[in-house]
């Protein structure tokens, strides 16, 4: 990358990890207007480093190419825990010993939702419902904040009592759901069911799946910090590297 910035290599190189550290902060799809606001760095500059540190493979554009995320060369150089590969079966056994909650793991292979492992504790109701209905579960919005392209463009059907049913509305939440990296709901699929889920990546930082707590309405909170850092901490420590993100 330095051989394409003369003349002020050192600031160069200080702005371009200022904008790696500015992606890491805001997470996958942070915009070039977002990362040039957040590192105070000019919008023409910043946009010029993008895409060198894209072209050298510190970063990747997410799919729809409005946006940026961590890409392979730095999660190598980074040696995170969250990079290493664990055993699904191990990881959710232990998250599981910790919540008293259904702890589903759910993989966004060819722009479907698919439950790769089921809570053996807890029923879970409405699945067929989950799959079809992707605005009104939690595990549903998250994937459709990532590819908004999914997002019907008709109005939408309601499942539960307070399913959001208004376009305008749901991509307001699909926003949120994107800047905070957390995807909620409260009776929204069915009657008396919340639930929270955080999205499980692959080595490019790309949203491949999901990992989600469910459990009845007034028992879970979806403000429960503890809970989704937690939930975070796991999806971390998960791969799915069979899930393609499009077909």
């Amino acid at each position: 990358m330095a051989r394409e910035v003369t003349g002020r290599e050192p600031t160069a190189v200080q702005r371009a990890l200022a904008l790696l550290e500015a992606v890491a902060q805001l997470g996958s799809g942070a915009t070039a207007k977002d990362l040039a606001r957040l590192t105070r760095i000019p919008p023409a500059t910043a946009y010029r480093l993008l895409n060198l540190l894209v072209a050298d493979g510190y970063l990747v554009r997410v799919h729809d190419l409005s946006g940026f995320a961590l890409g392979r060369r730095t999660q190598e150089l980074a040696a995170a825990p969250h990079a290493e590969t664990w055993p699904v079966a191990e990881v959710l056994e232990d998250l599981r010993a910790q919540v008293r909650h259904g702890v589903y793991l759910a993989s966004y292979e060819r722009d479907r939702i698919r439950l790769v492992d089921r809570d053996p504790d807890h029923e879970l109701l409405g699945e067929s419902s989950l799959t079809r209905h992707l605005h009104a579960s939690a595990i549903g919005k998250l994937l459709l904040a990532d590819r908004p392209h999914l997002v019907p463009g008709t109005t939408l059907p309601k499942v539960g009592p307070r399913t959001i049913v208004e376009l305008d509305r749901l991509a307001i939440e699909l926003s949120r759901i994107r800047s905070l990296d957390v995807s909620v709901e409260q009776d929204e699929l069915r009657q008396g069911r919340t639930a929270v889920a955080v999205p499980v990546r692959d080595d490019g930082a790309a949203i491949v799946g999901c990992l989600a707590a469910i459990g009845g309405t007034g028992r879970i909170r979806t403000d429960d910090r503890d809970l989704i850092d937690l939930l975070h901490e796991f999806a971390g420590r998960l791969r799915l590297p069979g899930a393609a993100r499009r077909t």
